[in-house]
């Protein structure tokens, strides 16, 4: 795991290279909403890129992480199916049914049952390379949706330069995140992360989660500001050394939020045993997400090793899915 996370860069670019040479083809409708299904490693992508393009996209843009897919979906909808596996149970029922609603789907996938219905069904599906875990793969479907939603005319910006200048950035700051991340991970140790963030950056902060529980193998959890000043911040009531906060800012944010965040710090400062702030690096949101995610990742592989742990199993989730494969 500790070589993938190294190996990031070079993923993404990698993945430049695979969107530059995706066969995708136009849509017989005007499309007027996005759907992006899948879970995991395999979700968080369209999660971020959401986010991220939500001041550029033309239509609305939709994540669902489940079996279903919602009732507005049709012929005019473009469906994109992002399963590295190809064989995520839930994200595979979400493509039967765009199929049977007729919408444009494009997936985006390395093998599997995906693979095998794009090809029978003649859609589009751009195939990344296979045999890693889906966490680990995160450059690739990130990259792939952007170049899926450019293609289609939902977004304008120039992601590929954006993509290029992050892929430039961590590669120069890789000494420094590497120090950084052992830092936040000694913090870390032997409490209970809370994440925060704010709005524009919920997937980033889903994704430290995700990477904290499975490859540190640790609990934690993360709420939103400003959304979190209207319930959570009322539970800080209590001295709890076992709590170490960590929070994702960007130097540019919205003047209200900066304010609402040294409020927070102010009233969790006498409760939490450490306040971490972690600061974004880069000219674009997509190479400020780019650095965040490079980060976290660092971090959980520090704080993994840390405990001890191994940073590859999953086999709780394996257990998951060969008793879900029994009914």
């Amino acid at each position: 795991m500790k070589t993938l996370v190294a190996n990031f860069s070079k993923q993404l670019a990698e993945a430049i290279s695979i969107g530059n040479n995706a066969k995708l083809s136009a849509s017989e409708n005007k499309i007027s909403n996005v759907l992006i299904c899948g879970l995991g490693g395999s979700g968080i992508g369209g999660s971020i890129v959401t986010e991220l393009v939500s001041a550029n996209a033309t239509v609305p843009i939709n994540v669902t992480k489940g079996y279903f897919i919602p009732a507005y979906v049709n012929e005019n909808t473009l469906v994109i199916i992002s399963s590295y596996s190809g064989n995520t149970e839930e994200t595979l029922n979400c493509m039967e049914l765009a199929i049977a609603k007729k919408a444009k789907i494009t997936s985006i996938t390395s093998a599997g049952k995906v693979l095998e219905i794009s090809k029978a069904k003649n859609l589009d599906c751009i195939v990344v390379p296979g045999g890693m875990p889906p966490r680990s793969c995160l450059g690739y479907s990130l990259t792939q949706l952007f170049f899926i939603l450019g293609f289609h005319k939902i977004i304008s910006i120039n992601y590929k330069a954006d993509l290029e200048a992050a892929i430039k950035l961590i590669d120069a700051e890789e000494t420094g995140i590497i120090a950084e991340a052992s830092a936040i991970a000694a913090k870390l140790k032997g409490k209970i992360p809370v994440i925060y963030a704010t709005t524009n950056n919920e997937g980033i902060a889903i994704r430290f989660r995700q990477q904290l529980n499975e490859n540190s193998k640790v609990l934690c959890w993360h709420h939103i500001i400003p959304e979190m000043n209207h319930n959570e911040l009322v539970g800080w009531t209590e001295k709890n050394d076992n709590l170490s906060v960590l929070i994702f800012l960007d130097r540019d944010e919205y003047t209200r939020n900066l304010a609402r965040v040294d409020i927070n710090k102010e009233v969790i400062k006498k409760y939490a045993a450490a306040i971490t702030e972690v600061y974004s690096k880069g000219n674009s949101v997509i190479e400020k997400a780019i650095y965040f995610i490079h980060l976290g990742d660092w971090v959980s592989i520090a704080l993994g090793e840390l405990r001890g742990a191994d940073l590859m199993e999953v086999n709780v989730i394996n257990h998951l899915k060969a008793k879900l494969s029994e009914i």
